[in-house]
């Protein structure tokens, strides 16, 4: 006569062994949890951090493209290959305008660096703050990459060619140094010069880690940094694409800039290309390294786990050889064993895994309610995976226990005492 158990009936007996044996049970699963929470909790930051930049570029415009004699940021220093670079020259604007037909207009971006032009702050009287970026806008800049206002309006392309001395403001510069709000028409001193503001920008959408360099901008007409820093080179040349025609105006701006620097067929570009699509493509790469480290090392945990789940089933099988030595001995299949074993085994695991998933996702809440800019419910992949790595793991390490108990000499097991 043979005897086959349900799988719900595997199920039961398989909870009845891990809450006989609780305190034992939540030790062996301790790496578990550890492990799925720490992927599961990275999974939600990451998709947080990701949704932050990728809101963030999105203001930059999907159409635009970006020409910097660097790789990375203006603001960065640059790697000693791309300092050997010539300088982006602002004559280069006028010939993408003339030659590249997919490009409909391009603005200029000088970034003020204070490793050229020393320490650089802002300051009325009763309050100063070093914490800004100074930039000079040429006026079409404003329409190439539309911004929100709080109030004011945007300085004109006279004011820009008669280098007034005009700017906007982010709203952390407002509030640093007008806390009463009131800054439109009011003058502050930057770098020892005096400008009127003219605009505050509203708060700017996405950031990283809960920051936007465009909140602490200060931003003044393309001619007057020209002329107040005329030994800066950090210009951006943003060119704005006709509608669908983005990768070709990329590959003509990019060919008309190797002529124009006489780069020699064969060598790699001596400046740096991007639009914000690639520029969010490079983020993802890092971003996924940073959760693959992060499995990595959970990992460790998951193994430390899975080798705990392996001990506590083979001390189970020892435990109950008289018990399946009974079950043989009334017609249980070896694969009947080796289900009921591995049953517990993940059942063992799964109890781990959403034991891991369900701290993950409070804590992921926690960081989100500490840092708005990381708020970002859980990913489904993170919890599938989460799911999905904790049953894998006791199937794994709960094969070797469960076919040791099918393989028991029913005799042997009815005579064990």
């Amino acid at each position: 006569m043979r005897v086959h158990i349900e799988f719900g009936e595997n199920i039961r007996m398989a909870l009845d062994a891990v809450l006989s044996h609780r305190f034992r049970s939540a030790l062996t699963i301790l790496g578990i949890v550890t492990g799925i929470c720490t992927v599961v909790t990275i999974g939600g930051i990451t998709s947080g951090l990701r949704q932050g930049i990728v809101t963030f570029f999105a203001e930059f415009g999907p159409d635009n493209i970006f020409l910097n004699r660097f790789d990375r940021d203006p603001n960065s220093p640059g790697s000693p290959k791309e300092l050997k670079r010539k300088p982006i020259l602002p004559e280069y604007a006028a010939y993408i305008k003339e030659n590249v037909r997919a490009v409909e207009d391009v603005a200029l971006e000088l970034f003020i660096s204070s490793e050229t032009s020393g320490l650089i702050t802002a300051k009325v009287p009763g309050y100063e703050t070093d914490n800004l970026m100074l930039v000079g806008f040429s006026a079409n800049a404003f329409e190439i990459q539309p911004r929100e206002l709080t109030e004011g309006r945007f300085f004109t392309p006279q004011e820009e060619a008669r280098a007034a001395r005009v700017c906007v403001i982010g709203p952390q510069i407002r509030q640093a140094l007008f806390p009463d709000g009131k800054a439109l028409g009011r003058t502050i001193t930057v770098a020892g010069a005096d400008y009127t503001v003219v605009v505050v920008f509203a708060e700017a959408k996405g950031g990283f880690f809960g920051q936007n360099g465009q909140d602490m901008q200060i931003v003044i007409p393309y001619e007057t940094a020209r002329l107040r820093f005329p030994t800066e080179e950090r210009l951006i040349l943003v060119s704005k694409a006709r509608p669908g025609m983005r990768e070709e105006a990329y590959e003509e701006i990019r060919q008309l800039l190797r002529r124009l620097r006489k780069t020699p067929p064969g060598l790699p570009d001596d400046f740096g290309l991007s639009t914000t699509d690639q520029i969010i493509k490079r983020l993802d790469s890092i971003l996924s390294m940073v959760v693959l480290v992060s499995i990595a090392l959970s990992s460790l945990g998951l193994m430390v786990g899975g080798i705990g789940v392996m001990n506590i089933m083979l001390v189970s099988v020892t435990e109950r050889t008289r018990e399946i030595g009974i079950r043989k001995a009334i017609g249980a299949r070896k694969f009947d064993i080796i289900v009921q074993f591995l049953t517990e085994a993940v059942t063992l695991t799964g109890i781990g895994g959403l034991m891991g998933i369900l701290i993950a996702i409070l804590v992921t809440l926690a960081i989100g309610k500490l840092v708005p800019a990381l708020a970002a419910g859980v990913p489904a992949w993170a919890l599938g995976m989460g799911l999905a790595v904790s049953v894998s793991v006791g199937v794994f390490f709960g094969t070797w226990p469960a076919m040791k108990a099918a393989n028991l000499d029913p005799v042997e097991a009815l005579r064990y005492e």
